[in-house]
């Protein structure tokens, strides 16, 4: 089968665990870069990284890389590109993507310079004059740093953050990509009671309940390239196939809790919706006064930012609260999400460790206690 060179974005910070994730599926050269990993497979491995992979936004196809100062550079690069391995006479074929740093920094006109390139190039092999593009999507993506221009080919659709089971979410969801790094980070694997306090809409409990389970989160969800005449649908059954049976069984103790009733609803059904309800309590309670679940554990949490949810004040005074009520709580691991650049000042300890990360676009903490 074809050898072809994939990459992964991810949110910055995540790099390494998502190139980990890839050795762990055996995937070739594997090599990490900002904000994206790089690895070389077949159209297997394509369909394996996105039904398996946790922490990756999305695997895209890497189809040229070519120096473009000008819009005739430009042109040229996308028009030799042998879109026809992979995109069918009636394929559409959508062009997205940014530019940074470079000469070309009008990002509709190079839009515009990419699809004209694609329709000519596609053109002139199908030996037509017009391309109805009524069949599947094939979406090009480029991107253009410091005039070196890099084109993709998307193969996942939909972000893999989006796993299908969050239809809405609380007033500050946390991606579905962010949860399960903080999951990945406290070394959680189902053996100890785990408890988010501040648990909202649920994604950080699910997400440990999938990692728990070691259950693919792209399972029941489909992909762009699933419509793809140039990959055959027995690829996607035995990757799934093979997802299926690396999964473990047991019993897990996870519980989320949340001070919200109305955030509560919500999380309870989109554990249903993921199918991991039956291993996670849900329970109304305020985080800095209810007694500890157990005498240790693992407690992973994403609390309210003042940057969006309270006022910045409410915040600080939230996890000076929460801090107090932890004080002697020495037998939990304590992995803690925060934007609050002072954090360790209210919550009254310094982290044995603390990691970068960025959720979204707000560079944020993670405070880890253990």
């Amino acid at each position: 089968m074809e050898r072809m060179t994939m990459a992964v974005p991810c949110l910055f910070g995540l790099e390494g665990l998502v190139g980990d994730e890839l050795r762990r599926m055996n995937m070739e050269n594997v090599r990490v870069e900002d904000r994206r990993v790089f690895f070389d497979g077949d159209f297997e491995a394509m369909a394996r990284a996105n039904v398996r992979l946790r922490m990756g936004e999305r695997v895209m196809i890497l189809l040229a890389r070519f120096p473009a100062k000008s819009f005739e550079e430009l042109y040229q690069g996308v028009k030799a590109i042998e879109l026809e391995r992979f995109i069918p006479n009636d394929g559409a074929f959508p062009v997205k993507g940014y530019s940074l740093d470079s000469q070309l920094h009008s990002v509709p006109d190079c839009q515009s310079i990419a699809k004209k390139a694609a329709v000519d190039r596609l053109g002139a092999k199908y030996g037509v004059t017009w391309l109805p593009e009524t069949g599947a999507t094939y979406q090009l993506r480029f991107s253009i740093m410091k005039d070196i221009c890099e084109v993709f080919l998307d193969t996942s659709g939909v972000s893999l953050h989006k796993r299908g089971y969050r239809a809405v979410g609380n007033e500050a969801p946390l991606h579905e990509t962010m949860a399960a790094a903080l999951v990945n980070l406290s070394h959680y694997r189902g053996r100890d009671f785990f408890w988010d306090p501040f648990c909202g809409s649920g994604t950080i409990v699910i997400e440990a309940a999938l990692a728990a389970l070691n259950r693919a989160p792209g399972l029941n969800r489909t992909f762009g390239a699933q419509s793809w005449s140039c990959v055959p649908e027995e690829i996607w059954e035995r990757v799934r196939t093979e997802a299926k049976d690396l999964e473990y069984r047991g019993e897990y103790r996870i519980l989320g809790t949340d001070i919200d009733p109305a955030s509560l609803s919500i999380a309870i059904a989109n554990a249903k919706k993921a199918g991991v309800s039956k291993y996670i309590e849900f329970r109304e309670a305020d985080a800095t006064k209810m007694s500890l679940p157990c005498d240790s554990g693992v407690l992973v949490c994403n609390p309210p930012y003042g940057e969006r949810m309270l006022e910045q004040r409410s915040a600080q005074q939230l996890m000076r609260a929460f801090g107090r009520h932890l004080k002697f709580a020495d037998g939990w691991k304590k992995y803690v999400i925060s934007s609050e650049p002072e954090f360790e000042h209210f919550f009254g300890k310094q982290a044995t460790k603390k990691r970068k990360l960025y959720n979204g676009r707000l560079q944020c903490n993670v405070y880890m206690y253990y």
